[in-house]
């Protein structure tokens, strides 16, 4: 309501100035008519503005001055050239009206051009800093990332949207309790990427709001940074790669990392549990590995040597079969 009066006193205001000093030699009446005409004009442009980003609104202004000192400079060059009063007047209009159009529509659809950064970043030469992952809200919650990144194998900048940010946020506010462990482990895991990982974390305003779907917009954003994603989520991975995007998927490394086990090595594990088999026993692998192990049912709790006999690799990833040699520790 408070915001409804203030518009209705800038009208009347506006439309004041114009009855009691006319512009154009305008009679007070048709003065009038046109101030309220331009606040009509002002208040639909500030609504415009609440509605954009205060990045968007910034790069448009500063895109627009700069086409504004672009023709300006153009146009007296040309001045100077031309032989005709009326031709010097065309080209400075000319270019006085279409490179601030020029720089206003660079700053609303390629806001990133226009950032202070991207500038000292064009005449850097090219190097780590140029090197963009953007990180998905999954792999900040499993939380591998942060020791990937202490390893120093991750180069370059991470990079964390605001729309990943608000999706976190929103996880750790849920009424489910498993949803807001999962959703707190992420903004932890974020802290210490920012506190003590080796890499550099930035955190990015670029959004696309009429993008609604959170996957949608983080490929958008890959495709705008040029950057590669980081994600342990299987329709992210395959979407992103059918549009030529470079995927980090965190499982594959972990599945990369395990070692290689061959049949007729032997191998120390601990038998956890007693299989679907007869006198089988099952044990894991410090990465979650399963190992079935044939006459071990009896040595449930114990630490046992056994013989691979098998390797089986399968979709949810791989699984080891071997035999009890006997030997108990």
């Amino acid at each position: 309501m408070g915001l409804i009066i203030f518009r209705l006193t800038i009208l009347v205001l506006i439309s004041t100035a114009g009855y009691f000093y006319p512009p154009f030699i305008l009679s007070r009446q048709a003065g009038a008519l046109t101030g309220f005409v331009l606040g009509l004009l002002i208040i639909l442009l500030e609504t415009r503005v609440r509605r954009a980003q205060f990045r968007i609104i910034w790069t448009a202004s500063i895109g627009t001055l700069l086409g504004v000192l672009v023709g300006w400079l153009l146009g007296s060059i040309y001045h100077t050239v031309v032989q005709t009063l009326e031709m010097a007047t065309f080209i400075r209009i000319f270019f006085l009206i279409a490179f601030p159009y020029i720089g206003f529509l660079l700053g609303i659809k390629k806001p990133e051009w226009l950032e202070p950064g991207y500038f000292v970043n064009f005449f850097r030469s090219k190097g780590e800093d140029h090197i963009y992952k953007l990180l998905d809200t999954s792999v900040i919650i499993d939380g591998r990332i942060a020791e990937v990144c202490d390893t120093g194998f991750i180069d370059g900048a991470l990079v964390v949207p605001q729309f990943i940010l608000k999706e976190l946020q929103l996880v750790a506010d849920s009424p489910d309790p498993l949803k807001r462990q999962r959703g707190r482990r992420g903004l932890e895991v974020l802290d210490r990427l920012q506190k003590t990982s080796k890499v550099r974390v930035v955190i990015s305003e670029l959004d696309f709001p009429e993008i609604k779907d959170v996957d949608s917009k983080l490929i958008e954003c890959a495709k705008s940074l040029k950057a590669k994603i980081i994600t342990n989520d299987f329709n992210l991975n395959k979407i992103a790669k059918l549009q030529g995007i470079e995927v980090l998927n965190i499982n594959e490394l972990a599945n990369a990392l395990k070692p290689v086990v061959l049949p007729g090595e032997t191998m120390r594990v601990f038998i956890l549990k007693e299989g679907k088999e007869k006198d089988q026993g099952v044990a894991y692998l410090d990465d979650g590995t399963m190992v079935v192990v044939d006459n071990a049912r009896r040595m449930i709790g114990q630490t046992v040597d056994i013989t691979v006999t098998s390797v089986l690799q399968t979709t949810v990833g791989k699984m080891i079969f071997g035999r009890y040699n006997g030997e108990l520790h």
